[in-house]
């Protein structure tokens, strides 16, 4: 998912470099809050699995691996863990981007990662989360808001979508069972990757063509389109409102 509306500026669009460098690496208690079960014990064996990741090119729509439901991932095994430091890896490189998916790296797997520290629109932040097979298990309070993909470059939508969710998934490399409330535009980027593993774009969710708007804004990303990864507002998810 992916930020459309409000782009960040070049200084603060993070290199894969800096992704991989130990002063950017957040620690288990930046990537938690105290509403969240994620307990730091869990989460810090996983941070340095995914300092290794590599970036990859963004898949855009209508290739098929977007359409269709993602394998089961097996959360223990050395290839969750690749793919999840992969996502990091591109997400973190891409402007505007808060959240993606395994399926937009061409990747058959039940996996993403959303972090939405520091957007205007968030109110509860966890910072970096990364999950594999994630469901959600309630929700309630539905909002309209702009979102935006980087697997969509050329387009943003209206998508109604709960503004209050519980989640739960696992941790890659440890497998750890964890469960995650939260509200408002985190919530929305959840959502956006949620539904890219079911094999659904944001435009699946738009009640019509009106629904429909042209990008206005381009953040720099791939060579083949003008945008990039998910952004809400336009979301791989960027943010308009807000992937991946």
């Amino acid at each position: 998912m992916s930020d459309a509306e409000q782009p960040r500026s070049a200084e603060t669009v993070r290199s894969a470099e800096t992704v991989r460098s130990a002063e950017t690496v957040r620690s288990a208690e930046t990537v938690q809050s105290a509403e969240s079960s994620l307990s730091a014990e869990s989460l810090g064996p996983v941070a340095p699995l995914l300092l290794a990741g590599r970036v990859r090119p963004v898949v855009v729509a209508p290739a098929r691996i977007l359409s269709q439901p993602s394998a089961p991932v097996e959360a223990t095994s050395s290839e969750a863990v690749s793919v999840c430091a992969d996502l990091v890896a591109t997400m973190s490189v891409s402007p505007g981007c808060v959240g993606l998916a395994a399926p937009q790296i061409g990747v058959d797997a039940d996996a993403f990662c959303v972090d939405v520290s520091g957007h205007p629109k968030a109110r509860t932040v966890h910072g970096l989360m990364v999950l594999v097979n994630a469901r959600i298990l309630d929700s309630s309070r539905n909002e309209k808001a702009r979102e935006g993909c980087m697997s969509v470059p050329d387009l943003t939508g209206d998508v109604k979508r709960a503004t209050r969710i519980r989640v739960r998934g696992q941790l890659p490399g440890t497998g750890a069972m964890v469960e995650i409330s939260t509200d408002a535009f985190e919530a929305r980027a959840l959502q956006h990757e949620i539904d890219h593993c079911a094999g659904q774009l944001f435009v699946d969710r738009v009640a019509g063509a009106h629904a429909l708007h042209p990008r206005r804004v381009y953040l720099p990303g791939s060579a083949d389109h003008p945008g990039s990864a998910d952004h809400p507002g336009s979301a791989g998810y960027q943010a308009g409102t807000g992937d991946g």
